[in-house]
Order: C-alpha cells, then sequence, then structure tokens
C-alpha cells in the first residue's frame, strides 16, 4: 500500500504543482488573483481531444499535443491584453472578470460538446511494476513530464536574463522600470508562461480522466489552498504545497472507506490548521519582500 501512495502522490502532486506554480508566478509578478487560470487546463484537455479524435481532426497524438499547447497558451495571452491588462491594478475587478471568463469558458464547452463526458487517447499505453505496483506508462509520463518543465522554470528563473527581469519585478515593479526592464513585457510574459503551464498540466492529464465542462473546478478549488498553504506568492511555497496536499489526498482515499467523497475536505483542513499556526503559510512573506 506505502508503495501505490508515494505513487499516486507524485503523479498527482506533479499536475497539482504545475498549476500552482503558473499562479504563484502570476500573484507573485503581477500582484493579481487570475481566478480564470484552471480554465487553460480544461481547454488543453479538450483540445488534444479534438484534435485526436477521429470525429473531428484525427491528428496524430503528438501533434494534437503540440496543437493544444501553442493554442491554449494563445487564448492565455489573448485573455490577459483583452481582459486583465488594463484593469490590472484593480484587484477586485481583475478576480470578477477572471472568474466570469472562466464561468464562460465552462458554458462554451458545455454548447460545443453539450455536456457529454469525453476521453482523450492515450500517448503511451501499457504499464510498468515498480515496487509490486503497476504503474500506466501515461502515469509515469505526467510524472516524467511535469518533473521536466518544472526543471526547465526553475532554470528559466535563476539562470537566464528572463528570470532576473521577471524576479526584479515581482520585487519592486518601480524598481523594475527605472532599470530598463520593461514590465509590460514581462507581466505579457509571465501570463503566457502561466498559461502554458496550466496547459501542460492539461494534456498530460487529459488520457487519465474523464473530460467534462466542469473540470476546471476541483483544480482551482485545490491551487486555491496550494498557494495559500505555501504562502501566496511563493515558488517554492506553491510546489511543496502541490505535494502536501496530493499526499493528504492520497492518504485519505487509501485508508478510508468513503476517502474519494472526502479527500478535499481533509485537503482543506490541513490547509486550515497550518493557517491557524502559521498565517502567513509555510513560506509566506512580508508583501513588499520577494517571492521568486
Amino acid at each position: 500500500m506505502i508503495e501505490g501512495i508515494i505513487i499516486q502522490t507524485l503523479v498527482k502532486g506533479s499536475v497539482y504543482a504545475l498549476l500552482a506554480l503558473g499562479f504563484a508566478l502570476i500573484f507573485g509578478v503581477a500582484r493579481v488573483l487570475q481566478l480564470s487560470h484552471t480554465s487553460f487546463y480544461m481547454l488543453a484537455a479538450y483540445g488534444i481531444f479534438v484534435f485526436a479524435d477521429a470525429q473531428y481532426f484525427g491528428l496524430n497524438p503528438v501533434l494534437s499535443i503540440f496543437l493544444s499547447l501553442i493554442i491554449t497558451t494563445g487564448i492565455g495571452l489573448a485573455v490577459y491584453k483583452l481582459f486583465i491588462d488594463r484593469v490590472r491594478e484593480h484587484h477586485v475587478t481583475v478576480m470578477l472578470i477572471t472568474l466570469a471568463i472562466a464561468m464562460a469558458f465552462q458554458q462554451i464547452m458545455i454548447i460545443i460538446f453539450s455536456g457529454q463526458y469525453r476521453s482523450a487517447p492515450a500517448i503511451l499505453t501499457g504499464f510498468w511494476e515498480i515496487l509490486g505496483v503497476k504503474v500506466a506508462f501515461q502515469n509515469l509520463l505526467v510524472f516524467a513530464g511535469a518533473g521536466v518543465v518544472l526543471l526547465i522554470i526553475w532554470a528559466l528563473l535563476s539562470k537566464t536574463r528572463l528570470g532576473i527581469a521577471i524576479r526584479a519585478t515581482a520585487q519592486d515593479t518601480e524598481i523594475a522600470n527605472l532599470m530598463g526592464i520593461n514590465v509590460s513585457t514581462i507581466l505579457f510574459t509571465v501570463m503566457g508562461i502561466a498559461a502554458a503551464l496550466a496547459a501542460v498540466a492539461g494534456v498530460l492529464v487529459a488520457p487519465t480522466v474523464v473530460l467534462d465542462p466542469a473540470m476546471l473546478w476541483p483544480p482551482f478549488v485545490m491551487v486555491m489552498a496550494i498557494i495559500t498553504l505555501g504562502g501566496l506568492g511563493s515558488i517554492k511555497g506553491s510546489v511543496v504545497g502541490a505535494f502536501i496536499l496530493a499526499l493528504v489526498e492520497v492518504l485519505v482515499v487509501f485508508l478510508l472507506p468513503t476517502g474519494a467523497f472526502l479527500k478535499g475536505a481533509f485537503a482543506l483542513l490541513v490547509m486550515v490548521i497550518v493557517l491557524i499556526v502559521r498565517p502567513e503559510g509555510l513560506f509566506g512573506i512580508v508583501f513588499e519582500e520577494e517571492r521568486l
């Protein structure tokens, strides 16, 4: 049982980490709560289904993934430019607009697909036995793919000039402007990276779940819990928090008879307990200090 718990935690935590990392990046740099973030996860998952299904385009799964990532990232950038950029200083307005956008995307999916459950084709079939546990190749792909993307983001933020500019903007927008950093371009880039991270999570997990227009809400709740637990805007906190809450969910499912229905409640309970002890979260920092 322990082996199964570890494997499931790694797979689930990887998806949560991708989603939470993108959300934390947006908040850390732009200081806004982008509540339509997980809708790009849903759009990418549906994208791979549409491009790969014979009823629609019938393309190769790998090409379907590529197209889904590109188009979803483009939609994320368009949403930022059209709806967020001009009002980003008004935080409540951004929250309301992005929540409305998320609901609009859900309704569009209902109109197109009539709310019917769909399934995306698996990129890899078969399984590998690890420590006596049969693990589908697709789940291994989820973990490996998420791990590679997380390493790329770490290298981008810590080893490149773009990463330095992003961290400088996160520390102080006005100072970054005075240093010659184009803050508008940095914010646009960060929004693209965040949308791409959500899209990667969507295409990786799509073959392992049932697709439906409401699939954006469960991860939305978990992402809110993760970034609150880890500390708003903390990159390290978003990743650590993702795996902590993933472990809680998996333990509840494995150990309780009705765990599948209670896993979310227990994960949120852990978040509440941590916040009572440490209100700023595990890696929370003072608002003016560095976030990345």
